[in-house]
This record gives structure tokens, sequence and C-alpha cells, in this order.
């Protein structure tokens, strides 16, 4: 198939910290569903995470503690990832960080995301595709790529930038001859992570 034909769910988190397993929880998360290069579909949630909110979190992020005081909890809003994702392949910059946080909330309610879901890593792009850049941060990616950096460090306007970095570099492999969907996971996918609920500390459950 060709990789524009493709379904992808280009998706960003914003957290408390950098370690699920150490205690960090999601903030934010929102999703964009693309096909044929176009965004035909938005998921943007606020998520209570059920902790503090460390100051430097909201440093970088500008999520404040009242912001998230009365947002759903993760187990009300990743049943609804698994539904938005469903049959997409899934992408993000450095996304196995967004992964690493996802798939450890999922499993904390007893859920994962499909094992046959691919997932495709647009920082791994970058560097094979734009190894000239001096940074490889979203926003320089992106301004390398005469993409608009407006808004960054949420989650919906990363999702949506990450989503035209995806499809210009998407150009570039092409001019590489990476053009079908199979030959771009083989060379930018990722695996995802795998929690097994039973091996999780009790203190993590809600």
């Amino acid at each position: 198939m060709n990789v524009k034909q493709t379904e992808y769910v280009v998706f960003d988190v914003e957290t408390t910290g950098l370690s699920p397993q150490g205690g960090d929880r999601i903030v934010e998360i929102a999703a964009v569903r693309v096909k044929n290069g176009k965004i035909i579909d938005t998921f943007e949630s606020l998520v209570n995470p059920q902790r503090e909110l460390p100051f430097e979190a909201q440093q970088i992020h500008h999520i404040t503690q009242e912001m998230i005081a009365g947002a759903p909890t993760a187990d009300e809003i990743l049943p609804r990832i698994i539904d938005f994702t469903g049959g997409a392949c899934l992408v993000g910059h450095n996304i196995k960080f967004d992964l690493n946080f996802i798939c450890f909330e999922l499993s904390l309610i007893r859920r994962k995301l499909g094992e046959g879901t691919p997932a495709i890593d647009t920082l791994k792009m970058a560097k094979t595709l734009l190894p000239h850049l001096t940074s490889f941060r979203l926003s320089h990616v992106a301004h390398s790529l005469g993409a608009a950096v407006e808004e960054t460090h949420r989650a919906l306007p990363d999702a949506k930038l990450t989503a035209k970095v995806m499809k210009r570099l998407m150009d570039i492999a092409a001019d590489q001859n990476i053009n079908t969907f199979k030959n771009l996971h083989k060379h930018f996918g990722v695996t995802k992570p795998n929690f097994k609920i039973e091996q999780l500390n009790h203190e993590f459950a809600f």
C-alpha cells in the first residue's frame, strides 16, 4: 500500500514527569487522524493524574493543577484512545516516550493497544532523512522543513505539528524509494512496550 493511502493517528502526551514506572502520569493527550495527507478527525483531553503536578512540569507545558482538577482520569480517557486509533498506524515524535506512558496507563486498567497496531517515529525519520540537522527537536525539524510552528508543549498543537512534519518527511522518503507502507515501517517503525499487569506494583493501581 502507498504510504499516503494508509491512515495514521498522530498523537502526543503531556505528563507530570519522565517515568510512568516511577509514578509519573499523563496530564493531557491529543491525537489527530490523517488520511491522504489531511487531518480528518481530532481527539483532545486534559487528564487528572490523581497526583500533584510538579512545578517543573507546569513550567514546560503550562498546564496547572487547577486545569486538571476537574478533568477525567486516565481510566476514563484511555479506552477512548483505543477506539480512536482503531485500524490506523500510530505516529509520534520520539514516539517511544508517548507509547511508554499510554501502554503503562492502559495496563493499569487491564487494557492494551491492538497487537498488530504499527507505530512509526518521526524522530527516527528525521535523523535518517535529515542527518545534517543540529537538533532533532520537533520545532527545529519543523522549521527546517518549512512547517509553521505556533504553540508547542501542548498535546494538540504538537500532534498537529508532528502530522505536518510526517507529511514532509514522507515526501523525502519517497524520493529515496521508500514509498510503500511496508518499507516505511521497516525503516522507521518501533516496537510497542508490553507491560504485564501482574508485574506492576499495587501502589500504581487506581
